[in-house]
């Protein structure tokens, strides 16, 4: 099981809600919105997207990477560098 498999409704709803601000933001393009009001959505959109990625960074280490210190060895390692992959990719974007 994953670790967000708890709030996996959550996250759907949430990445719905985001769906609907992309569909919003094609919208505003196609009827000619001023240029900053479309920014200041694309930002917003973003910062959805972002706390999204951040609850799952969250869960994957509360869940995922706990789980394989536990257990030691090669798979521990893989999971912290995984995570810390998942940060820098992150941080990037």
């Amino acid at each position: 099981m994953h670790g967000y498999a708890h709030n996996k409704d959550d996250y759907a709803k949430r990445l719905r809600r985001i769906e609907g601000q992309v569909r919003g933001l094609a919208r505003m393009i196609e009827d000619d919105e001023y240029c900053i009001d479309i920014l200041t959505q694309v930002s917003a959109t973003t910062k959805a997207l972002q706390a999204v990625a951040l609850g799952l960074l969250d869960e994957h280490l509360k869940h995922c990477v706990s789980e394989a210190m536990s257990e030691g060895g090669d798979q521990a390692d893989a999971k912290i560098r995984e995570a810390s992959d998942a940060i820098a990719r992150l941080v990037k974007s």
